[in-house]
């Protein structure tokens, strides 16, 4: 657990220097999803660093789903602290992988996967999603398969 042990340590210094409440704020609210996730996968087993990839991934999809309603309500202040969440999260997930690398994987796991068009996408996103879980956005990736999938097939 080696990213929960990050954010511990985070929110322990964070907590020491007093400096930065929203950064307090924003790693307990973390600590808080990984433990309701661990709630939730009782009796499953526990959490592995995918899954807490997966959690907090999902949490910086929620705040840029909420910057861009903030930004159509004109509440500028309002989006303007989801995106300071937003960093602070991305800071304890891997470097995101770069436009060039996700169309390197995405052709590579094509040519893995024996895909031959838009009919396999779903099978294609399937075989994707865990060698890029945390390292990209789902909704842009998923648009650059559709984008792929066009001109092979």
């Amino acid at each position: 657990m080696d990213i929960l042990k990050k954010i511990n340590e985070g929110l322990v210094a964070s907590m020491k220097s007093r400096a930065d409440e929203l950064k307090v704020s924003t790693l307990r609210m973390m600590k808080s999803s990984i433990k309701n996730a661990e709630i939730a996968k009782r009796g499953k087993g526990e959490l592995t660093e995918e899954d807490i990839l997966g959690v907090l991934s999902s949490m910086v999809k929620q705040r840029k789903e909420s910057v861009e309603q903030y930004s159509k309500a004109n509440r500028n202040d309002l989006a303007e602290k989801e995106n300071k969440e937003i960093s602070i999260i991305q800071a304890y997930l891997p470097e995101q992988l770069s436009a060039e690398e996700v169309d390197e994987i995405i052709k590579s796991t094509i040519r893995e996967a024996g895909i031959t068009g838009m009919k396999d996408m779903g099978r294609l996103m399937k075989e994707l999603m865990p060698k890029i879980k945390g390292k990209a956005d789902g909704k842009q990736v998923s648009q650059r398969v559709k984008e792929t999938l066009e001109k092979t097939g």
